[in-house]
């Protein structure tokens, strides 16, 4: 009698285990492949799962065991390399590794739609069409209009229509007559022998000597630690033309999707290969269809945003985390990974190199680098003859303020405008004013649901909490003292947007915030307004931060540097650190020289002035060595619990439970230690309270053999039913 062959399934749910099912009836055996989607029966509903491998025992009767329902796939849909990239990643960030696996996919394939290309639509004349003589249609202008476009340019697609101004009701009365067809074409890439479309810039020397230590092949990290300006972009692009050289496919993450569409167009006007994005502000099919084209090799080099991680390459070479330093490369919920630390797991599995880039790097990357662990590489100097901006620290103590702004701040936008050139404003606060106050009791505009105060919107007017997102209408009178005396508090980006207008009427006003840039393309046509050169102001948020190109702006004004420095959050001045410097690096690009200037209460800090006067080495060796003292990371390891109820003994009483058990497991000493339960930095949010518990190691092994003995007992525990509770690996987020 053979042995039975039974599935290892992984399912979309939070159960932290995997699920044996029969194969469905009839089916082949080579037609069960690790990788490949299997539809299956769970309670009254069909999921879509992975198929991790087949088996010939259970730790089920085979008769309690239910069939599959069918295989979805004729070929693995993830290669082995990338499933079990995920299947260590789903241990070491302890998370279910059917949710694991399930986010490592698009959208429609956990539908479980078909994985083929759906191919972008092409018109064509047919052949009565092409039969027609010049100057057909003439009662029919429009279409006579198409017609002739049809006929000079063989083939059109609907971005073609959108130049033309054609309208789809002329597309369809041709298609209707008989005289137009539509074929779908899937991405075929040019021969190998056609990578350049133009010229590469010419490289300094420090530019050469960090391109000649990146390896064309073999693994290697390398942290390209580059002053903003200096080229490290043109680093890039030159590694990916020796990676396209050899016939390899290139991966680069950016931290936010407005630095998509900027990369793309710098990346397709270089390289004559195809480049595909992929990043949330995409539709699924747009997503699907280039995760495939990577998958079977026809994109050659694909840019995408945190997830883009786990896309599949056919012949990958080279791996580029851009703005390496930047948080938002950790997912903050369900699968709580770092597409950082994947870049260089991957890597190193695939056997090639790996550039993380950065102005500012993260004080764990400085740390690897200069332990041995990336190869450091250093661009000290602008590039071509750009100068680094004179960044002048302005003490706003006991100045008359104008809305947050200085006479002396106000004379120097006053003076850029003139001289024709563009002005940033910097203000990490959206929203009008922080909150309402009330100017007889001093009562504030609270939120509800969350230990935080709501944000004064003007447009429309309305109290918004941003965390929560509870929005009410605002009061005409102080429910407190019953008085109308009711005024903004503190300077948000619509404040400052309205002061700046009120004194510089003349001049355009673009402000830059999630608000103002929530309709498709929006961010996109402000920073096209911004780049046509027109003297102008912008206002905006760490949006404006993050590797735009702004050729014109010769003076970044920071409104409030402070706040990071009096953070709860240890990486609070870090975080500040680095905002301000890449706020900063945006002033004085090409050959415009440019200013900076920082307004605080605090220019006396010992952090602010060591920024501003020695730089972001001096600044991260300070901060490095106070974590040193701390012992915090990089010199330690940490993980989070975290349990959230409507109820805080629940979700303290979880948490007591969780570090007894760890205790039993591994006592507290100097391998590993324990901190709390405590309340989070917010502890009430949307409603719920919200409490964590540290775990800190000296190494990652022990840390990681406590948790893979954790979660499974915490899965089953009475108390996990009555919270939400989490566990974070390598956090990033302390709130």
């Amino acid at each position: 009698m053979s042995a039975p062959t039974i599935l290892e399934i992984a399912l979309p749910t939070p159960l932290r285990r995997r699920f044996d099912y029969l194969p469905p009836a009839g089916l082949a055996p080579d037609a069960l492949q690790p990788g490949t989607r299997v539809q299956v029966p769970f309670g009254r509903q069909q999921l879509v799962g992975l198929l991790l491998r087949v088996k010939s025992e259970s730790s089920l009767p085979l008769d309690k065991l239910r069939a599959a329902e069918t295989v979805l796939d004729r070929d693995a849909l993830l290669p082995p390399e990338l499933l079990n990239l995920c299947l260590w990643a789903a241990d070491y960030y302890q998370c279910p590794v059917g949710e694991a696996l399930h986010t490592a996919l698009p959208v429609l394939l956990r539908q479980g739609e078909v994985a083929r290309e759906q191919g972008e639509p092409y018109w064509h004349l047919t052949t009565e069409g092409k039969g027609l003589p010049e100057g057909a249609l003439k009662r029919a202008p429009r279409q006579a209009e198409l017609l002739a476009a049809l006929q000079s340019r063989g083939q059109l697609n609907r971005t073609d229509f959108a130049m033309l101004g054609i309208a789809r009701s002329q597309v369809k009365a041709l298609e209707d007559k008989g005289l137009a067809a539509c074929r779908e074409q899937t991405l075929t890439p040019p021969p190998a022998t056609a990578i350049l479309r133009e010229t590469p810039l010419t490289l300094s020397e420090e530019q050469q000597a960090a391109l000649a230590r990146i390896p064309a092949e073999g693994f290697q990290a390398c942290l390209l630690d580059g002053a903003t300006g200096s080229g490290k972009t043109e680093i890039y692009l030159q590694a990916i033309a020796r990676t396209l050289e050899q016939g390899r496919q290139a991966l680069v993450l950016v931290p936010e999707i407005g630095l998509t569409p900027q990369t793309l167009a710098r990346f397709q006007s270089r390289f004559a290969q195809p480049v595909v994005a992929l990043h949330s502000g995409m539709n699924d099919r747009e997503r699907l269809d280039a995760w495939l084209q990577a998958r079977d090799g026809r994109a050659r080099i694909i840019i995408g945003t945190r997830s883009a991680i786990f896309t599949p390459l056919a012949q990958p070479g080279i791996i580029i985390v851009d703005e390496e330093h930047d948080s938002s490369f950790k997912q903050q919920d369900g699968f709580r990974y770092s597409a950082r630390d994947l870049a260089a797991m991957r890597a190193n599995r695939l056997k090639i190199p790996l550039i993380l880039g950065s102005a500012t790097p993260a004080l764990e990357s400085l740390h690897n680098a200069r332990t041995g662990r990336y190869q450091y590489l250093r661009l000290s100097r602008r590039a071509g003859a750009a100068q680094a901006p004179t960044i002048h620290l302005n003490d706003i103590r006991r100045q008359t303020l104008e809305e947050g702004l200085a006479p002396d701040t106000l004379s120097a936008i006053g003076e850029t405008l003139r001289s024709g050139n563009q002005v940033l404003v910097f203000l990490n606060r959206r929203g009008y004013a922080p909150t309402l106050e009330c100017h007889d009791c001093g009562w504030l505009a609270e939120c509800g649901h969350c230990d935080a105060r709501m944000t004064l919107h003007q447009a429309p007017r309305h109290l918004h909490c941003h965390h929560c997102d509870h929005q009410r209408a605002v009061p005409k009178i102080c429910p407190s003292c019953r008085s109308s005396h009711l005024q903004p508090l503190g300077q948000g980006t619509e404040r400052s947007e309205e002061a700046l207008r009120s004194r510089f009427p003349e001049t355009r006003i673009l402000r830059v915030d999630r608000d103002s840039t929530r309709r498709k393309h929006a961010f996109r046509d402000l920073l096209t307004e911004v780049h046509s050169g027109e003297p102008c102001i912008l206002v905006g948020t760490q949006m404006l931060a993050k590797g735009h190109h702004f050729p014109d702006v010769t003076l970044v004004v920071i409104l409030d540097a402070d706040a990071g420095l009096f953070s709860t959050d240890f990486r609070g001045p870090e975080r500040m650190g680095q905002l301000l410097l890449q706020v900063a690096g945006r002033a004085g690009r090409a050959d415009k020289p440019g200013q900076v200037i920082l307004q605080s209460h605090h220019t006396d800090h010992p952090l602010v002035r060591t920024l501003m006067e020695r730089g972001y080495h001096a600044f991260a060796e300070l901060i490095l060595s106070e974590r040193r003292l701390t012992q915090l990371p990089p010199f330690r390891h940490l993980a989070l619990v975290r349990a959230e109820s409507k109820r805080p003994e629940n979700a303290v009483a979880f948490l007591q439970q969780v570090r007894h058990l760890a205790e039993q497991h591994h006592p507290a000493n100097h391998e590993l230690g324990y901190l709390g339960p405590l309340p989070a930095m917010m502890e009430k949010r949307g409603d719920r309270f919200r409490y964590q518990l540290q775990l800190n190691a000296a190494g990652r092994k022990p840390l990681q053999a406590l948790l893979a003995r954790l979660a499974p007992e915490l899965e089953n525990h009475a108390l996990a039913k009555r919270t939400r509770w989490s566990i974070d690996v390598d956090p990033q987020d302390m709130s």
